[in-house]
């Protein structure tokens, strides 16, 4: 008799993208129970230190335990070395996580991304711990609309404001064709001037209306 898998979910949508001067990153936020919505605020894009931050596609549960050890040990590096960890770092650091539960791995694809010493950085990160550095990156059920959106638009050296209004564009396209996307934004910033920046329900409705017209 063969043995049944557990199939990973990944109704989701979340992107991000290196600008000229910092990283945009950006979700929807919905999660889903099989067919059934269970929650419309759902947070899949999570600050890890000023100059960091992740989003997440897979298990709720496996996801906010990652983004506490991640937090966790990023402070933990900053308070031993006297100054933040690079991002490459920081990649490296989680793909080890990962890869140490391969008996019974988290059921997640993470994003990485931010901006140091050597500039903006995107690192694509999956369940066995395989983690890849890109321009731009999509996960999660909606992945397909994104990159059809970006492949046509990115362009690299792009400045942060046109990255904002892509990944709202992008995000966007997605929720309206995949059903386990959807109920909102949850968009992100980080650059040298602000660091990481969480944009308001109001600010994310204003670019929705100047993209989507």
């Amino acid at each position: 008799m063969k043995e049944e898998k557990p199939e990973l979910k990944k109704g989701t949508t979340t992107v991000a993208m290196v600008c000229k001067e910092g990283i945009v990153m950006a979700t929807e936020m919905r999660a889903t129970m099989g067919t059934l919505i269970a929650h419309k605020r759902t947070n899949k894009l999570f600050k890890i230190d000023e100059h960091i931050g992740m989003t997440v596609a897979g298990l709720v549960g496996d996801a906010q335990l990652l983004a506490r050890y991640i937090s966790a040990e990023v402070q933990l590096y900053r308070i031993k070395n006297g100054k933040p960890i690079t991002l490459n770092g920081a990649a490296t650091l989680m793909a080890n996580i990962l890869n140490g539960r391969s008996y019974y791995p988290y059921w997640v694809q993470l994003i990485i991304a931010g901006i140091d010493d050597r500039g903006p950085h995107v690192f694509s990160l999956d369940a066995a711990g395989g983690s890849i550095e890109d321009d731009y990156v999509t996960t999660g059920s909606g992945s397909p609309y994104v990159y059809g959106i970006l492949e046509d638009h990115y362009r690299k050296g792009m400045s942060v404001k046109e990255g904002v209004e892509l990944a709202v564009r992008a995000i966007s396209m997605a929720m309206k064709r995949d059903a386990a996307s959807g109920d909102g934004i949850n968009l992100a910033t980080i650059d040298r001037k602000d660091g990481f920046r969480r944009f308001s329900d109001e600010e994310i409705e204003k670019i929705k209306k100047k993209v989507l017209q």
